[in-house]
């Protein structure tokens, strides 16, 4: 049997599996296991299966992070999932790693430095990359739209809503999956749609690719706050409310500042998994 422990931050949860453990082997998952576990009706139930373990590139880190999504694909970054990592660490990691203020995570995106403070994680998510300097146009089924391209590492689709949109109107179960999957797109795209409250403050639903609708996306926070202030739209720091909760991020402005994301996350309950379950 494969312990694990399920865990999420702001409701985008995640099934947490320690290679620390010998009863979690470095090869144990696989797509179909992704996806078998993740369904919420015949596994455990998540957007995410994060996996930790000892740094693969280099012995800098202090732990290394895998994350695969619900549909059996990887992930480069995810920022709910870093946050709930790095509070494993400090309850559950080896001894010699065990209640640390702070760790360096290697992940797809490259190694990012957590803060633990009380029971909330502060991110050091690295430069952003805007990948233009103006908004590009999206041909879709559904009509035009302009959006803002930005990687925290991994793809992000910003879109601003119009005034006098609400969000709560979006069809986000039919926009995100043609955005995700949209040619402009070769290895699909996270979509976000904002509106901007006050200077300090946006709202943002988020489609995750491979994963869909979920509550909150970290990296897609980040990447919405960074095109916030790029476009002039808002002010840093930013307050970015999520159908989850709230995380608040910084960013400076300059290309090569790094984005700070801060917020909880939580240990809801631990069990074993059937690893024979296809």
């Amino acid at each position: 049997m494969i312990p694990f422990v399920k865990m999420h931050g702001l409701g985008n949860d995640f099934i947490v599996l320690d290679e620390w453990d010998l009863r979690v082997p470095s090869n144990l998952l696989t797509d179909k296991r992704a996806v078998r576990w993740c369904d919420r009706r015949f596994g455990v139930g998540g957007d995410q299966i994060l996996v930790l373990g000892p740094p693969k590139k280099t012995t800098f880190p202090n732990a290394r992070m895998d994350i695969w999504n619900a549909d059996g694909s990887m992930a480069e970054m995810c920022g709910n999932g870093i946050r709930a990592a790095a509070l494993y660490l400090h309850d559950h990691a080896p001894a010699d790693l065990r209640g640390r203020k702070s760790y360096k995570i290697e992940t797809g995106a490259g190694v990012l430095e957590v803060f633990i403070e009380g029971r909330e994680v502060r991110v050091d998510m690295g430069p952003p990359r805007l990948l233009a300097d103006q908004p590009e146009k999206l041909q879709t089924p559904f009509g035009v739209f302009e959006f803002w391209e930005v990687s925290m590492g991994n793809p992000h689709a910003v879109f601003f809503l119009s005034p006098g949109e609400a969000l709560e109107s979006l069809e986000l179960e039919k926009l995100g999956p043609v955005i995700e999957n949209h040619p402009r797109f070769p290895k699909r795209t996270n979509v976000e749609f904002v509106q901007v409250i006050a200077p300090n403050q946006i709202e943002v639903r988020v489609w995750e690719r491979g994963a869909g609708i979920t509550l909150a996306c970290g990296t897609g926070a980040c990447a919405s706050a960074v095109a916030s202030i790029h476009s002039g739209r808002a002010k840093s720091p930013l307050e970015v409310e999520l159908p989850g909760g709230k995380l608040r991020i910084a960013w400076d402005g300059k290309p090569s500042d790094p984005v700070w994301m801060t917020g909880p996350a939580v240990e809801v309950f631990s069990g074993f998994l059937e690893p024979e379950a296809q």
